[in-house]
């Protein structure tokens, strides 16, 4: 028997060292084949290896690029300006250094055009890039005959008004260019007003925001805005005032005085004829509702984008004024102007209390905003 259990033990050792081999065998011919497979990969055409990397790449989310955007840092022009291009020639030449320049724009009507003439004719071309605003229809056709129009940049949007326009067409991005942007009525004249010398003034005194002073013969709204030197007690005989000084109104006070730091007493320019720097009007834009289109109650709070102390930053230039007619322009038919107006003045004051509220809750939601100007008794609106 002992013989027999030997050889049966010896087949066992047999067919389990040909079993080990077999495996054996099979393990290193998967890595052959493996390995086979990885060398035909790396032997396949630059071509179709760089398809099979794309068709991976392109199920894998799209990852920004270093810069956090989807262009390339250097490529990206966030800023822009008015100035006409030509079509034709070396853009890089044609480009070069280009002198400080500021933006008068002014929404127009053709009934107007003679007045909207002599208060362009005033700034001059190589200080000044014009934007008009039609709002009657009547487009760059109807003024081509004046000299300054086939410089100025037209656009149309039938009845309505110069803070629409403002909001959709001067972007602060836009207009980053001009060192001030003027953003008049076109119902101003401009005979004792000199734009060069205005902004002089503007820089010398530090304002950010400002407007001429109104001649005393002009439909005149809030008393700050009369020339100084024409008005008995005010501030001045110099070329600028900051405030509006009158005695209180009865009981409850309401009047200015020295210690007046709102408007309508200080820090405050109406916006008829307002001239913001380019920082300023950054703010400004931000401010203008989207949907407000006559911009009541906005002056009582567009000290706050002064870039400082409203009282020191915001002002009237006296020694370059001008005449505010207060003609009517944009409304309705003939026959039906008078009550169109009413409507328009009754829109206004509902902006303005919708703008005030908005302003009052804006406040209230942001905690991480402190007003720099609280509510005073001199403010009046």
């Amino acid at each position: 028997s002992l013989p027999v259990a030997l050889v049966f033990l010896l087949v066992l050792l047999f067919v389990a060292g040909a079993g080990f081999k077999l495996h054996h065998k099979d393990c290193n011919s998967s890595v052959s084949r493996a390995s086979e497979v990885s060398e035909d990969s790396v032997a396949m055409p630059r071509k179709l290896l760089r398809v099979a990397v794309h068709r991976t790449e392109a199920r894998e989310p799209e990852k920004p690029s270093s810069g956090g955007s989807a262009l390339p840092r250097g490529i990206v022009q966030a800023t822009s300006d008015l100035e006409m291009v030509s079509m034709v020639g070396d853009p890089e030449q044609q480009g070069g250094s280009r002198p400080s320049k500021s933006l008068l724009a002014i929404p127009v009507g053709i009934k107007n055009k003679a007045a909207v003439d002599k208060l362009v004719s005033k700034f001059p071309a190589d200080r000044f890039t014009v934007m008009l605003f039609h709002y009657d229809g009547a487009g760059e056709e109807q003024w081509g005959d004046l000299e300054w129009s086939r410089r100025a940049v037209h656009v149309s949007a039938l009845g309505q008004t110069k803070w629409w326009f403002a909001k959709r067409f001067l972007h602060p991005d836009v207009v980053a260019a001009y060192d001030y942007v003027f953003l008049w009525d076109e119902d101003v004249e401009v005979d004792a007003f000199d734009p060069l010398r205005y902004l002089d003034i503007v820089k010398r005194e530090g304002l950010e925001i400002s407007q001429p002073a109104l001649d005393r013969r002009s439909e005149i709204h809030h008393g700050i805005t009369t020339r100084a030197l024409l008005r008995p007690g005010a501030e001045g005989g110099g070329d600028v005032h900051r405030r509006f000084y009158k005695p209180a109104a009865g009981w409850g006070g309401g009047g200015c005085d020295d210690s007046s730091t709102g408007p309508p007493c200080a820090g405050w320019v109406e916006i008829m004829v307002p001239v913001f720097s380019r920082a300023a009007w950054r703010c400004s834009w931000g401010m203008v509702q989207n949907d407000l289109v006559h911009a009541w109650g906005l002056d009582y709070k567009l000290g706050h984008c002064a870039q400082g102390d409203r009282t020191l930053k915001v002002g009237v230039v006296d020694s370059e004024y001008v005449l505010h007619r207060g003609v009517p322009t944009l409304g309705g038919t003939e026959g039906k102007a008078a009550a169109f107006r009413v409507a328009v003045r009754r829109r206004s004051f509902a902006e303005m209390q919708i703008f005030n509220r908005r302003w009052k809750e804006a406040a209230a939601d942001d905690a991480s905003w402190t007003d720099p100007y609280p509510y005073t008794s001199s403010q009046i609106c």
